[in-house]
């Protein structure tokens, strides 16, 4: 028998609605119209309540994030390729190489599904250009003004090399730190969209897929200690996390970490500290001293590491304290943040 006629969605003035998260033909609907028509491949398009997917080879690695960022659509992205480059950079610094997405969406009663067919073409262009395709998804519907329009959690899925070894424990003194790039583009982009300010040059969210970049770091260089995205709590938080971990200290220079003039000037008007706002495209990489060269100049081959510098150094300390030199030549310390500077920005 033929199913009966649907009345395709308005996608253009049309809202989510309860019935679409309920189980029926109504939610086949949706999940056909927009989330299979633009994230469709082999896997996907098995439509079991999994994917039987090829075994890698390695071990594996599994990553998952929610993501709630507001506003949804910022300067150069949105939380559609934001859930995707977020999963597959939390894989990649493990040094592994993403092979599968899986997404869950939680929608509000009432947003327009134009706003969702763009978050998720958006998200089906960041998985193509990342070359890993959403393998299994879900999706849910709660009643209006009990999800903040969309919430999505990715989980993503790697194979790792048996020869690589990274980890937030490996941190030596006397290792290098490095930063691939400017901080706090993805923050400010945010924070400054909320807040109305504008500037000469607009600041643009950073967010982009990463694994690129560390496949070529880690050909060039095998050897390297650590590797981590500096996302919420920006890049003190994620220096402090490796020291405590390794049981070391380190000492970053004021002067050698690279912000780009209307980020530091967004900052500088709001009150924040740049080293405390999150990247969505950035890398710190620890490495031994010997090879801080090379993995300099691997950082900089790349279209993601153009702008990678060297910005501090481990050092012995029981303490485990991050402290910043001063461009005065004094130096403070670096704390975790106490509490969230900038809401519901990942």
């Amino acid at each position: 028998m033929k199913p009966d006629y649907v009345k395709p969605l308005d996608r253009r003035h049309g809202r989510v609605e309860l019935s679409q998260g309920a189980g029926g033909r109504a939610m086949m609907q949706l999940i056909g119209e927009v989330f299979a028509r633009a994230l469709g491949n082999e896997y996907l398009n098995q439509g079991d309540d999994g994917a039987r997917l090829p075994a890698p080879g390695g071990r594996i690695v599994i990553a998952t994030d929610a993501h709630v960022v507001s506003p949804l659509f910022f300067p150069g992205g949105d939380i559609g390729c934001l859930a995707v480059h977020g999963t597959l950079n939390d894989v990649a610094v493990m040094g592994a190489t993403p092979l599968y997405l899986a997404a869950s969406f939680i929608l509000e009663e009432g947003f327009p599904l134009a706003d969702l067919i763009r978050i998720v073409d958006s998200m089906a262009t960041a998985a193509r250009e990342a070359g890993v395709p959403v393998v299994t998804g879900d999706t849910k519907v709660v009643e209006a003004g009990k999800a903040d329009g969309v919430f999505i959690t990715t989980t993503g899925v790697g194979s790792l090399r048996e020869d690589v070894d990274l980890s937030g424990a490996h941190a030596r003194p006397g290792d290098g730190v490095l930063l691939s790039g400017p901080i706090g583009d993805h923050g400010m982009a945010i924070m400054s969209l909320r807040e109305g300010l504008a500037f000469d040059a607009p600041i643009v969210s950073d967010t982009a897929a990463l694994h690129g970049l560390v496949k070529t770091l880690l050909d060039a260089v095998p050897t390297i200690r650590c590797l981590r995205d500096p996302t919420r709590g920006g890049l003190a938080s994620t220096l402090n996390e490796i020291s405590r971990q390794s049981g070391v200290g380190m000492v970053i220079e004021e002067a050698a970490i690279p912000v780009r003039p209307a980020v530091a000037a967004a900052c500088e008007l709001l009150g924040l500290d740049p080293l405390n706002v999150a990247c969505e495209g950035r890398l710190v990489v620890i490495c031994p001293p010997e090879q801080e060269a090379a993995a300099l100049a691997a950082l900089s081959a790349h279209p993601l590491g153009r702008e990678a510098a060297l910005v501090g150094r481990v050092q012995a300390d029981p303490a485990c304290f991050v402290q910043m030199r001063t461009r005065f030549g004094g130096r403070r310390h670096v704390d975790w943040l106490s509490g969230e500077q900038l809401p519901r920005i990942c």
